[in-house]
């Protein structure tokens, strides 16, 4: 099985008016592609689903998270997205894919049922907050899988989880302008979904106006404090998010629209 082409992908969307001209070129870069590639996993020919829902994480793995003491609850609540998932009865039509923010990618998308739970020995947070460089690569990530099942006439729908405990700090190439071309983008298509979890560091970073100049709705917005009963609520909210929109695509419409609280 070939892998797909990247370029056809975004050239479709782009002709199909689903990507801006902005989105285009910052997805059209040989290393990123490279990047993209690695998270998208299961052949289409190998699902069998009539119609699927992606989920796509992309826990913290910066230091400053392991400093703070929330390792452990990190891993717990990725693992309870998971597991709400498994126990779903739509599990059959649910792909999810797994890339920590320093860009390692723990499972491409593969059958929730075959998700690699997290734990010490494959979550090690050590390293730095390139929050816009791999934002655009996981929405790159998502928007080829997306457009994959659209051009082969599967319907699909996305939820996308970005956590950080802090404000971007390490990133080369894409700032939060870049970031909110392709959420906006994203947004207008009405099937996909971007929510955001800032972890509260202290009171040094506004989260929410770090995700607003990404893009991201203020209802699809998270900041739990740094207390590990306030983390691991906010990953059993966005969980329940996740479950609704698996559900079909009038609970996807009112969710995207109610967020968090709907």
């Amino acid at each position: 099985m070939s892998t797909p082409n990247l370029n056809d992908l975004f050239q479709s969307a782009q002709n199909e008016g689903l990507l801006s001209n902005t989105s285009f070129q910052a997805l059209n870069i040989i290393d990123i592609g490279v990047q993209i590639q690695a998270g998208l996993g299961i052949a289409i020919d190998d699902v069998t689903a009539s119609e699927v829902v992606l989920v796509t994480i992309m826990p913290d793995d910066s230091g400053s998270i392991r400093f703070s003491g929330n390792t452990q609850v990190v891993c717990a609540g990725h693992n309870t997205v998971v597991n709400v998932l498994q126990s779903s009865a739509q599990k059959d039509n649910i792909l999810i894919h797994n890339r920590y923010l320093n860009g390692t990618v723990l499972y491409p998308y593969c059958p929730v049922t075959q998700a690699r739970l997290m734990d010490s020995h494959n979550y090690d947070p050590n390293q730095g907050t390139p929050l816009y460089d791999q934002t655009v690569v996981l929405l790159g990530t998502v928007l080829a899988k997306a457009q994959e099942f659209a051009d082969n006439g599967v319907p699909v729908r996305t939820i996308t989880l970005l956590i950080t405990d802090g404000a971007d700090a390490h990133s080369q190439r894409a700032t939060a302008k870049t970031v909110r071309s392709l959420v906006q983008d994203m947004l207008r298509a009405e099937n996909h979904i971007i929510a955001a979890m800032g972890i509260d560091d202290g009171g040094s970073t506004n989260f929410r106006q770090v995700f607003h100049d990404m893009g991201i709705r203020d209802e699809w917005i998270l900041t739990p404090g740094n207390g590990h009963k306030e983390i691991q609520q906010a990953f059993q909210l966005f969980s329940q998010s996740a479950l609704r929109v698996s559900q079909s695509a009038t609970a996807f419409s009112q969710s995207s629209l109610g967020g968090f609280g709907s």
